[in-house]
């Protein structure tokens, strides 16, 4: 099927998720949406989540996409059932392949998960991890200056890391996996890992999505060998996107356009 992949998340942390749907599908057309302008979502109300979400979907919905991936995280949370009862497309989130890759590589069964505030209150993971395996232990951590520090560009620096400690240290020495409940924070995974030792292994769900969605295109047939092209969106502020998008993307990166929802 020769049309896009539709991806959207609050912000750039999104952007892991488009860089490993990219690798694992380079034939395929992307079109992403960074909603910078109302960036977090992780502080918001699941009502007010959930509309943003279905603004989101709306927009590439009309530019004729023939998947949908919610790359974030507290979308994905709370907004999954709806868009999925609304679109007659494939919607994929990033919770399910999340909490799959990190029962996969737990031994302990001793299970962390950091999120937004909203991801966290949804309990989602937790609910998702012991759905599969009821007997694994889950300490979950809201961590929500983690999203401004990654939009602002401070990756790895003293605010950075001691931000990282005041979270983390006092639950690190309970797990040995570490799910990063939200595309955020990917950008931050050397001070996480500093803060939480070398021994505990950190999930980054990128990589099962793009797995997930290339499975399930295939599976329909929807997977195209026509050569990608690539679109980004966002609602604010295009010029530090741009910045930070070559953090994943490299310096070729398509032209960045803002719209408004």
């Amino acid at each position: 099927m020769n049309k896009s992949i539709g991806i959207f998340d609050s912000g750039i942390g999104g952007l892991t998720v488009f860089a490993a749907i990219r690798r694992a599908l380079p034939n395929e057309s992307l079109i992403y949406l960074g909603d910078t302008a109302r960036v977090p979502y992780g502080t918001k109300s699941a009502e007010t989540v959930i509309k943003y979400s279905i603004q989101n979907a709306h927009f590439l919905t009309q530019r004729g996409i023939k998947a949908l991936v919610v790359a974030c995280n507290t979308s994905s949370a709370y907004s999954l059932p709806f868009l999925r009862k609304e679109m007659n497309i494939p919607v994929h989130g990033v919770i399910e392949p999340g909490v799959r890759a990190a029962l996969a590589a737990s031994k302990t069964m001793q299970i962390g998960v950091i999120g937004t505030p909203a991801t966290i209150a949804s309990n989602a993971y937790e609910k998702s991890l012991k759905e599969i395996k009821p007997s694994v232990r889950v300490v979950s951590q809201a961590c929500p200056l983690f999203v401004p520090l990654v939009e602002e560009g401070w990756l790895d620096n003293e605010v950075a890391r001691l931000t990282a400690r005041n979270y983390l240290e006092s639950f690190c020495e309970k797990i040995d996996t570490l799910i990063l409940g939200c595309t955020h924070y990917p950008l931050l995974k050397s001070v996480i890992q500093d803060v939480v030792g070398k021994d505990v292994i950190l999930i980054d769900s990128a990589e099962a999505v793009a797995s997930d969605l290339k499975n399930d295109l295939s599976r329909q047939g929807f997977l195209t060998g026509d050569g990608m092209r690539s679109e980004l969106y966002v609602t604010d502020l295009p010029a530090r996107f741009e910045a930070v998008a070559m953090n994943f993307l490299g310096r070729d990166i398509p032209l960045v356009k803002r719209i408004e929802l």
